[in-house]
């Protein structure tokens, strides 16, 4: 029995306490998930994965502390289509995206689609878009109608507006849009300052949310042609200007660490950091380094889908680990989901949990192969195991020429395989010899999951229908 006002004022401050406490544990039990994506970033731009020549103490730093995915796969080798896998955890093509947006378009992401910003909404996280979005410019498919509260950014890449005299307009659509959720808040002519908003905007979202469990997406455009950079890092670099946008980023990335630290978030918040494709070689000295990768962005070879990936989680994830099992951005949604408890989508995905992997439980994909197409729905090769299979296809190259000079591109070449090439990738990283012939029984093998594969989502390359493609989103 409470004889007394300071007993009732005991009692009192122990309940609030004990539900103060619970609350916590509540919200420590959903972690933050923050994932970073550069544009066009190539696999050697990084100096944990080799850069000779820029500096990036953040993402090493990152690395350090978590684990470095050396066979991490982007969903495909162009803009578009990689961030609807990504995002969906389906291969792109399933979803009837094969390429890259134009603006103006009546094409999307469509909404039947679940995004991890949706899945992730549904267990009441916060979620915001910080960047590029580039799934449709139409007000029906732009990230407010796709489970992000908050957007910032540019609705498609940063090249799609009249450039500068002296290269004419590859693209003419008018001036760049910069958005607001819904709403254009200026055009772009220079986009120097970008990054830095983009990351003030990031460690701002941050800060609102520091008491709820939210999902981050930090989209750059950078280091997309063409390039920008701000005062504070121009010149910086030993690489020129891409040198110095890349040290840019790996400033803004420290930005988004140091206010999960100064926010208490640090320990159970998810850090991904990865790129949507790799270099866009024509364009020389203003492109990345797939090194030593073949070839570049708008190829299934190594140097167009492989790419750097960090991630960070002090509370689940051990350190300083590398792991070389492949794997893909279509398996991130499905990893979330694990990690969060939220339900996946209803609809059918190709991404499957690797959450075991990255904790070190299990060295084996949950995979039984990986799918690259690219183009217009053109199956041109599988990974599997240690294997590298190429179909039969026309891919453009620029055969050993240098690129172009001071953001101004040459023309590629194209080349054509004309027969099955497979490649020991845990022998032969750069894809340099061809061992189909002494391997028949691996061919083999590979051939019939092609063909499997084509049955669910076609190709055109053997004129196949998929039976289990999906309609894009498409508006009047």
């Amino acid at each position: 029995m409470i004889k007394n006002t300071a007993q009732l004022l005991v009692l009192l401050i122990t309940i609030i306490s004990c539900t103060n406490k619970k609350s916590e544990s509540v919200k420590d039990e959903k972690p933050n998930v923050v994932i970073i994506f550069t544009d066009d970033q190539g696999y050697q731009d990084i100096g944990c994965y080799g850069s000779p020549d820029i500096e990036t103490p953040n993402l090493d730093k990152m690395a350090q502390e978590g684990i470095k995915l050396t066979d991490f796969y982007a969903a495909q080798a162009v803009c578009s289509a990689s961030r609807a896998g990504l995002l969906t955890g389906c291969y792109p093509n399933r979803l009837g995206i094969h390429g890259a947006f134009t603006p103006n378009s009546y094409q999307g992401l469509s909404l039947s689609e679940t995004t991890i910003a949706e899945m992730l909404k549904e267990i009441n996280y916060k979620t915001g878009i910080f960047g590029k979005w580039h799934l449709g410019d139409h007000p029906d498919f732009m990230p407010n109608n796709q489970g992000f509260d908050e957007y910032f950014g540019i609705p498609y890449s940063n090249d799609m507006w009249p450039l500068h005299p002296q290269q004419g307009p590859i693209f003419d659509f008018g001036p760049l849009p910069l958005f607001e959720n819904e709403r254009i808040i200026d055009t772009l002519t220079n986009q120097s300052s970008l990054t830095t908003q983009i990351t003030e905007r990031s460690v701002e979202f941050i800060k609102k949310n520091k008491n709820v469990p939210f999902f981050l997406y930090i989209a750059h455009p950078q280091p997309h042609v063409p390039l920008y950079v701000s005062d504070k890092f121009k010149g910086k670099s030993n690489r020129g200007l891409y040198g110095d946008v890349i040290m840019e980023i790996d400033w803004s990335v420290g930005q988004v660490l140091a206010a999960l630290k100064e926010n208490n978030l640090d320990d159970n918040t998810i850090v991904i950091f990865t790129s949507d494709n790799g270099p866009w070689l024509s364009y020389g000295d203003h492109a990345g380094s797939a090194y030593p990768l073949r070839e570049g962005k708008g190829t299934a070879l190594e140097g167009g889908q492989r790419e750097p990936c960090i991630i960070r989680y002090p509370k689940k994830i051990k350190s300083k680990r590398v792991i070389d099992v492949p794997m893909m951005a279509i398996d991130i949604l499905p990893t979330i989901a694990e990690i969060t408890g939220a339900k996946l989508p209803d609809n059918k995905i190709d991404g499957k949990s690797v959450w075991d992997i990255w904790t070190g439980n299990s060295n084996q994909s949950p995979h039984e192969a990986y799918y690259f197409y690219y183009h217009v729905n053109e199956l041109q090769g599988i990974r599997y195991g240690k294997w590298k299979l190429y179909f039969p296809h026309r891919y453009r190259t620029l055969n050993g020429r240098k690129g172009g000079e001071n953001g101004l591109p040459v023309e590629y070449e194209y080349n054509t395989i004309d027969k099955i090439e497979l490649y020991d990738l845990s022998k032969d990283i750069s894809e340099t010899t061809d061992v189909a012939a002494e391997n028949p029984e691996i061919v083999e093998k590979i051939q019939l999951l092609g063909n499997k594969i084509r049955a669910e989502l076609g190709d055109e390359l053997t004129k196949k229908v998929g039976k289990g493609t999906r309609s894009i989103g498409e508006t009047e």
